[in-house]
């Protein structure tokens, strides 16, 4: 009986074994195909930066008293982004600012890819009655160093206003001509053309373009930047 006995206990011994061989290999053996065949999504890659245009003036290129996207560089981007041209503009513009603050800070203004520089400073120098020769003297060490770190300069002329004397305001007017046939850079003539001195198309202050007159300072803009633009193939 006893020999019966073990003889049956061996046999259920040896079932419960492969009942459990067979649980253990169900559950971890290789998952079916079909589970496994999709491959893992893909890294995303980083965006490629874009070449730059350096928007670099004072508060009119800042955009004084507007909401950031109504400044002329922000409208300046959104015309580039609709005709194709694929650059970052810039908004390296500071209120108050004057050529000389500009000699200051222009080398940071120029860290990484940047192909055209827009040089709109001088309008604080003439409202201060500073000389002319200064404003020209702090203008031409700009372009330089912009030149040197091979960008394109686009420079936005300005004019003085009446109330400044015949002699400095030719003196002013002349600076600008002399400064882009020197260093052959393209000029805007003036920047505020068709929009100075008109009481709808500036802020309360009567300097500076409102809404309305900065569309209108981004057409002077474009129109000379999208000419260099398509004369260089950039």
């Amino acid at each position: 009986m006893e020999t019966l006995y073990n003889s049956i206990m061996n046999r259920f011994l040896l079932y419960i074994i492969l009942i459990a061989m067979f649980v253990v290999t169900g559950c971890g053996g290789t998952a079916p195909k079909e589970a496994s065949s999709a491959s893992p999504p893909a890294p995303a890659k980083p965006a490629k930066s874009l070449p730059k245009i350096v928007a670099f003036g004072d508060s009119l290129t800042a955009g004084f008293g507007l909401p950031q996207s109504a400044s002329y560089p922000s409208q300046l981007q959104k015309k580039l982004d609709a005709d194709g041209f694929a650059y970052e503009v810039v908004n390296a513009g500071v209120s108050g600012d004057t050529t000389a603050g500009g000699v200051r800070r222009i080398d940071w203004a120029l860290d990484g890819d940047v192909k055209i520089v827009i040089l709109e400073l001088g309008a604080n120098d003439i409202l201060r009655g500073q000389p002319v020769d200064e404003m020209k003297k702090n203008l031409a060490a700009i372009i330089e160093r912009a030149k040197a770190r091979g960008a394109i300069v686009l420079l936005a002329g300005m004019e003085a206003p009446t109330n400044s004397g015949i002699e400095y305001r030719q003196g002013v007017h002349e600076a600008f001509l002399s400064l882009s046939k020197q260093y052959s850079v393209p000029l805007i003539p003036f920047l505020l053309d068709g929009v100075a001195a008109i009481d709808s198309l500036n802020q309360n202050d009567g300097m500076h373009p409102n809404e309305e007159g900065t569309k209108i300072v981004t057409e002077t803009v474009y129109r000379s930047l999208r000419a260099l633009l398509e004369k260089q193939g950039l």
